[in-house]
């Protein structure tokens, strides 16, 4: 059995990982942006991201002021776990301890502070089965300044890849600097309204260095790439050649009569790390 006690130490760990350690294939697509950004404000910007990143590291501590909004998501397999729930729930709270976190959760209404980033419906955990014999956890900070730019549409049927590609380009025109550039994009496509947007936010688990298998859904990939950077917003929206560094399209499908569309902006700190327990 996976004790509650294994699980709150195993979401610690991760979320300390993903705070201080940003993914390589992110660090990477900085690097190659730094190297052929044409812009010298821009690439000050990104140097600037860079010496940051290996400060956090150096330090063992968070490369943003914003911890981000706690987001698990779970792959639960023919395993047997105790309490997952509130192990996951522990685990935050010694993250937060330990790490330490900003403590971000509040009452939506009072903007009172839990004290411990643990709410109602925080953290915000989502479930997919597998036949697999293990339990996956990965952490997903996910900060407010890029959260608050996320877009949905029920755009109409007929108005098809052209649609998407209006509704992108609209959405990261009205983002501009604000979810601090160069950003990430996660794109859903179908199934329906609430299921579209977390098809959006989970494609930015997905490495930018790694294209969707489906032929059609990698072109798009391409090409609302150069829509975002063709716009000249830039690092931190002062101009220059990169105002993403990747955009990940996901797809379910969808109602006869629908088209949902659904897209999540995330900043520079695109973290998330993950783990795999066993019950051996």
């Amino acid at each position: 059995m996976i004790t509650q006690q294994q699980v709150a130490e195993a979401v610690c760990d991760i979320y300390k990982q993903a705070a201080i350690i940003l993914p390589e294939d992110i660090v990477n697509a900085l690097k190659n942006a730094y190297d052929n950004e044409k812009s010298e404000i821009a690439r000050l910007n990104i140097k600037s991201i860079l010496k940051n990143l290996e400060l956090a590291r150096e330090n063992e501590v968070p490369m943003c002021q914003d911890t981000g909004l706690p987001i698990i998501f779970v792959k639960l397999g023919n395993v047997e776990v105790e309490n997952l729930e509130q192990g996951i729930i522990d685990g935050v709270k010694l993250a937060t301890e330990n790490v330490p976190l900003r403590t971000n959760v509040v009452d939506p209404l009072t903007r009172q502070n839990t004290g411990n980033n643990i709410g109602k419906g925080i953290p915000q955990i989502n479930v997919e089965l597998t036949n697999e014999p293990i339990l996956e956890l990965t952490v997903f900070p996910k900060g407010f300044g890029s959260e608050n730019n996320n877009k949905l549409a029920m755009l109409l049927p007929g108005e098809g890849v052209d649609g998407i590609k209006k509704f992108f380009k609209k959405t990261i025109i009205s983002a501009g600097g604000k979810p601090c550039p160069p950003t990430v994009i996660g794109v859903g496509i179908g199934g329906s309204s609430d299921m579209v947007m977390k098809l959006a936010k989970k494609a930015l688990l997905r490495p930018i260095d790694q294209k969707n298998p489906d032929p059609r859904l990698a072109q798009l990939e391409d090409e609302l790439v150069s829509i975002a950077n063709d716009t000249g917003i830039g690092p931190m929206g002062l101009g220059g050649n990169t105002t993403v560094l990747g955009v990940n399209v996901e797809l379910a499908d969808t109602h006869t009569a629908g088209f949902p569309i659904g897209i999540c902006v995330q900043c520079w700190a695109a973290r998330h790390a993950t783990c795999i327990l066993t019950d051996d």
